[in-house]
């Protein structure tokens, strides 16, 4: 915990020297297209335009980031109080994602050759960065993590890592102290090739077959390849991420 609360102090300062967070660009009108890509207007892109390269890294790297992802766990835990849970043996389970919804992923995405997602994904690179283990947690999930559990109910992450990464994620999650949840579902190899949106889909429709009979109440994404589909939950609630798509 004191390496996230000292990595984003710094990266607060990093982005106050430079600027505000919503720094206008002349040529591109930048916050107009983190709009698009957040409301699932704008679809299928692969990089960040080289325009709004500096006013992602000013949004992630600021205030405004940590405000809006803490006004979505708020809105999630809001409607999780009031949702009456029924007196019979289903388990009533919320869904997280894991990858820059619950472990963030910005240290990387801040490295010069990176640039915020402003350059083509590199595989190879970023396996070694989630091999490290040591991702903080994105702000303001912990809290909900803990108030959701306290309501009642089950912790669910549904993560597109890869299975090889299982000890690795599991020992980052406790680090941070997400330290107790009913699955950890990962991808496995017979879903390679799957997209995302369907791989989520079919593991949340897994859960529902299961002999639990899980109810899949609540659902939190930064991408909203985890949040359409069959049986996303009663509410589901996305959590900001201009930096990459997956579709």
């Amino acid at each position: 915990m004191k390496v996230l609360s000292l990595f984003f102090f710094l990266a607060t300062i990093i982005a106050t020297c430079q600027g505000a967070s919503h720094h206008p660009n002349p040529s591109f009108d930048c916050l107009s297209w983190r709009l698009a890509v957040e409301t699932n207007n704008k679809r299928g892109w692969s990089v960040v335009p080289q325009a709004c390269v500096s006013y992602v890294g000013h949004y992630m790297l600021g205030r405004q980031y940590r405000k809006d992802v803490q006004a979505v766990a708020d809105l999630a835990h809001n409607f999780a109080k009031t949702v009456p849970l029924p007196r019979d043996l289903r388990p009533n389970v919320w869904i997280l994602d894991v990858a820059d919804t619950v472990l963030s992923n910005l240290p990387y995405y801040a490295q010069p050759d990176v640039a915020f997602g402003g350059t083509p994904y590199n595989s190879t690179k970023f396996a070694i960065w989630e091999q490290k283990g040591i991702s903080p947690a994105v702000p303001g999930i912990l809290d909900l993590y803990k108030k959701l559990q306290s309501l009642g109910f089950k912790i669910v992450f549904i993560s597109g890592r890869s299975e090889s990464l299982r000890e690795v994620t599991t020992k980052n999650l406790k680090n941070l102290g997400f330290t107790t949840w009913e699955k950890l579902i990962l991808k496995q190899t017979s879903d390679a090739g799957t997209s995302s949106q369907i791989y989520k889909e079919k593991k949340r429709n897994e859960l529902l077959a299961q002999p639990q009979r899980y109810r899949i109440v609540g659902n939190v994404g930064d991408q909203w390849s985890d949040l359409v589909g069959e049986n996303v939950g009663l509410r589901t609630f996305k959590v900001p991420n201009p930096m990459y798509h997956i579709s």
